[in-house]
């Protein structure tokens, strides 16, 4: 178990946001913190305190008119601290290669390996060809509904055929180094983590490194998360970090 920093890029500036609130239309997002800082600067404090695999987020649509400074903040922190960040938001097969020449080490991609609400083996295919699979992320960002956890894409807003489970865990194993989960439902709420969510992910026993976002709102979360992931999840914190005006210290995090 350890702790992942974040870099979360929205309309060119490093915000943290309530996740379920982004929409393409009008660039709109609840912000709980908006920095005066650029996103280089996150990543040399990541770097200086010897902290990887943190992602960079540009939350802004390819087609907004905010995605050129977006994308620039974020290639100026991959540049900043090279292999040290993973970059994630509208990546495709096409895009990729730039992220990672950019001095991203692994590309995180959600929507473009989820179309019409299942998983595109093709799509997956191509990725891999493209960049190679010890590069690649997947996103199985999810919300509850009916009997379990289901992937959604689209700015977290549409749901996805696809069951979050141990089947499809090892179905996609094969085309990813890694998975990174968001719990939406309590993202960016500093509510506390999403339980069964996180159990879920800990009864998996696959290979591949999964870390959890979500919820976790102070020091007893982060104890409560370990408790029930039997440390075997990594963990990412975003509003409830002081450096983004919560209250848990950055420096209590930097050694887990």
């Amino acid at each position: 178990m350890r702790f992942r920093p974040c870099i979360d890029i929205h309309n060119g500036a490093v915000k943290q946001i309530v996740g379920a609130s982004l929409k393409d239309e009008g660039d709109q997002a609840a912000a709980n913190f908006i920095s005066t800082k650029n996103a280089e600067y996150y990543a040399r404090m990541y770097q200086r305190d010897g902290l990887t695999g943190g992602h960079v987020i540009l939350l802004n649509a390819v087609s907004s008119d905010y995605y050129e400074a977006t994308r620039r903040q974020a290639f100026a922190a991959l540049s900043a601290y090279p292999q040290g960040m993973q970059a994630g938001g509208g990546i495709t097969a096409d895009n990729a290669a730039q992220f990672l020449e950019a001095g991203a080490s692994h590309v995180i991609v959600t929507s473009d390996v989820f179309r019409d609400g299942k998983i595109s083996w093709e799509n997956l295919e191509k990725l891999v060809h493209a960049v190679g699979k010890e590069h690649i992320v997947l996103d199985l960002s999810c919300r509850q509904k009916d009997d379990g956890y289901y992937i959604v894409t689209d700015r977290w807003q549409r749901f996805t055929e696809v069951k979050l489970c141990g089947r499809a865990l090892d179905s996609l194993a094969g085309y990813c180094d890694e998975f990174l989960v968001h719990g939406v439902d309590v993202e960016g709420k500093i509510s506390g983590v999403e339980e069964g969510l996180v159990r879920l992910l800990a009864a998996w026993d696959g290979a591949e490194a999964v870390t959890y976002a979500g919820g976790i709102g102070s020091m007893d979360d982060v104890q409560r998360f370990r408790e029930i992931s039997r440390g075997r999840l990594d963990f990412t914190v975003g509003s409830a970090l002081d450096i983004f005006g919560g209250k848990i210290p950055y420096s209590a995090l930097c050694y887990e």
